[in-house]
């Protein structure tokens, strides 16, 4: 379980996505109740001291690389994926790995892990203007570059922004339970889930507070998820055709009505499985699949594992953390 996280900065950094691991890991939540740890985070750099940020502004760093040592997760800040890595820093990701701890990648912090040799024949991404020139220059790494965030063996890459809060999401709901999660993602006000697989290039991944008929049908549809919506049904209740319902559906949500209802569904489940001793096939009507074989086949889809299994990883996770 995680309870030290580490970052990694070097000069010229980016300030927003090392803030977006920060909020998730960095603020102090534990006295909230809502179960969300307090996690011993660093801040460290091969050479102390004040650290420009690619803003113009600068960061104090007191903390050398060592303070990565002995972290359950180190994370690589964006750096710029054209500069070189100091021999320090790959051999702190390496060792971070071959200790079993988890290693993140925010952004072009993937040429890092690459240059480390960490993404020889493993699957991950980096941000959509950098992917083709990650696969050139690292051409054993499997670019992927249609993802939000990829996690392939303790090491979890992230796309550009807003995708580095999914990733450590992601990894909290893994290690803690999807409540713990939740509970993050509710106090910095963004979804609690957006599934690895969706797209990059979604023009309005967050729909904006407000009157938008969009906004409100997913409000809807999470309300209502132990019932049948087809498109046809759904596009109505917006008052669009089923051809344009589906292009802006898409748009907004990076999946179609269906593979989101199915990922709003799963979420639903482990919340259950989590905090309640209903049995699988009550939990099944409850998230909305109907019957037990759909929440497993599903379950095996999105989080390869059964829901059984999860239920006892999470039971004992969270009996552990009280």
């Amino acid at each position: 379980m995680i309870k030290s996280v580490a970052m990694i900065v070097l000069p010229n950094f980016s300030i927003f996505e090392f803030a977006t691991a920060f909020e998730v890991f960095g603020m102090d939540r534990s006295a909230r109740g809502t179960g969300v740890p307090a996690f011993d985070f660093r801040v460290c750099t091969p050479a102390p001291g004040d650290v420009p940020m690619r803003s113009g502004l600068s960061m104090h760093v007191g903390l050398g690389l060592d303070a990565a040592a002995d972290a359950d997760l180190v994370i690589m800040t964006p750096y710029g994926g054209d500069r070189d890595v100091p021999e320090s820093v790959l051999d702190a990701l390496r060792a971070a790995h071959a200790r079993g701890a988890w290693v993140m990648s925010i952004c072009t912090g993937a040429f890092a892990l690459a240059r480390a040799g960490l993404l020889d024949g493993r699957r991950c991404t980096t941000h959509w203007h950098f992917s083709q020139e990650l696969a050139s220059r690292y051409p054993a790494a499997l670019v992927d570059e249609n993802v939000l965030y990829v996690e392939n063996g303790r090491i979890i890459t992230s796309a550009g922004t807003a995708s580095g809060i999914d990733a450590c999401l992601h990894l909290v709901r893994m290690e803690f339970g999807a409540t713990v999660a939740a509970s993050i993602a509710r106090d910095m006000v963004v979804p609690p889930h957006r599934d690895g697989g969706q797209a990059q290039y979604i023009d309005r991944p967050i729909p904006p507070c407000g009157s938008e008929p969009m906004e409100h049908l997913l409000l809807w549809m999470v309300q209502h998820l132990g019932e049948d919506h087809s498109v046809n049904e759904l596009a109505a209740r917006v008052h669009m055709s089923p051809r344009t319902f589906a292009r802006r559906f898409r748009s907004e949500t990076g999946a179609t009505p269906a593979a989101w209802l199915n990922s709003q569904r799963v979420l639903r489940a482990q919340e259950l499985l989590e905090t309640t001793d209903l049995n699988i096939d009550e939990i099944a009507r409850e998230a909305g699949f109907g019957h037990s074989v759909l929440l497993r086949h599903h379950f095996a889809k999105v989080l390869d594992t059964s829901p059984q299994s999860y239920r006892r990883t999470f039971r004992g996770h969270m009996a552990a953390a009280v």
